[in-house]
């Protein structure tokens, strides 16, 4: 961001990459290929598998996972919304937009009270390149709180740090209220029928707002922390409550409700800051090492083998590379492929043969609790087969 942005804004976006660091990514990624930005819901699958070097050094680096997985010879994970969700959505979001947003801030206000949101503000937040509609997204934000009255921001720029590497995010809107408190706005196309919509789906948005808010908390603390001087200031405050905007029953009419997001909050800001930093992750690779795709294929699968990954059934709902994860961790006989609930059970059994191993007695610590637990389960197997065969006989 230049010197003239940061001086008319509260804040600055996440630290950028070194350099060498960005020239690294570069050459990782392959010189023709165009980085594919992190979105929510990218940072939110990440956020649930943060052991995943692998999907966090390619995300990282904008690599096209899909691409990537195809020229690897392995099908990509096909997760997502078809192009007439997409057509839909779009269309409800408009109409939830239209007229200066005055549909959505009436659902706002109905939910959350407080002052009639007429003649509310929807300041132009057009700049150049993500970095400046970020400052210009955050020096409105400023703006609307010291103004005293609604203020909506359509699709607004948010920025994070996420291991080392700035990620920028675009939220459907951001609601500030004349109390100075900011709400995050998810507008989906499933509906809500009878004021309820499906768990599933309500669940994963909650994940997705979560980022939002993450970020726009961000904003708030150094919007607070130049205002601090001024004690007649309205100070923001980040709502972790998120309007979610669905159609009501079968028809296009939008309905709301209100989703406390604080559990996935936390979780995601655990989650994050657990990723290891990117630039350690480039580092261990060998010198010369790309993902590019006009690379041969084995070595290709060589380059991509040597960042470890941490498959879990999960990811075939959220990663293109999934399947050929999968295939490698089936290969291995890691318990991983089993789902992470199992493998968290298992303690420091990793592979499916030993675990058969502990639970037929024949290796394994019995003073391990998971050693004793699969012999007890083997036993208590053994002793219902035992029984349905000796039932079996008396019937014959």
């Amino acid at each position: 961001m230049s010197e003239s942005q940061g001086s008319a804004c509260p804040t600055t976006p996440p630290r950028e990459p070194t350099t060498a660091i960005r020239q690294r990514l570069a050459e990782l990624r392959g010189p023709t290929a165009v980085p594919r930005p992190l979105d929510a819901r990218a940072l939110a699958a990440l956020a649930a598998n943060p052991g995943c070097r692998r999907r966090a050094l390619l995300d990282g680096a904008g690599v096209d996972k899909g691409a990537l997985a195809e020229a690897l010879g392995s099908p990509s994970a096909a997760f997502g919304q078809s192009q007439f969700a997409i057509a839909r959505g779009n269309t409800f979001e408009a109409r939830v937009k239209s007229d200066g947003g005055t549909e959505l801030l009436r659902l706002l206000h109905e939910r959350t009270g407080g002052e009639d949101p007429a003649n509310a503000a929807v300041p132009d937040l057009a700049a150049a390149g993500p970095e400046g509609r970020a400052a210009r997204t955050a020096l409105a934000l400023r703006e609307a709180t010291a103004s005293g009255g609604w203020t909506l921001l359509d699709h607004p720029m948010l920025a994070l740090e996420v291991a080392g590497s700035p990620a920028y995010l675009e939220p459907d809107a951001v609601v500030v209220a004349p109390d100075g408190r900011w709400t995050v706005v998810e507008i989906k196309s499933f509906p809500m029928i009878d004021a309820a919509a499906d768990p599933s789906k309500v669940g994963a948005a909650a994940r997705q707002a979560a980022v939002y808010v993450l970020a726009l908390e961000r904003v708030a603390g150094l919007v607070r922390g130049r205002e601090a001087p001024d004690p007649d200031a309205t100070a923001p405050a980040v709502s972790h409550s998120v309007l979610l905007v669905c159609p009501k029953d079968f028809s296009n009419l939008p309905t709301s409700s209100l989703v406390d997001v604080r559990k996935q909050l936390s979780v995601t800001r655990r989650q994050l800051a657990r990723l290891t930093r990117i630039e350690e992750i480039a580092d261990a690779l060998a010198p010369g090492a790309s993902f590019a795709l006009d690379r041969p294929a084995p070595e290709l699968t060589d380059t991509v083998e040597s960042v470890p990954a941490t498959y879990a059934p999960e990811c075939l709902a959220a990663c293109e590379l999934a399947f050929h994860c999968r295939d490698r961790a089936r290969a291995v006989d890691a318990v991983t492929a089993l789902g992470r609930g199992l493998r968290a059970e298992l303690g420091g059994l990793t592979s499916v043969g030993a675990v058969l191993d502990a639970a037929r007695g024949v290796a394994g610590d019995p003073s391990d609790p998971a050693v004793a637990a699969l012999r007890r389960a083997a036993a208590l197997r053994a002793q219902a087969l035992e029984g349905a065969a000796m039932g079996g006989a008396v019937c014959r």
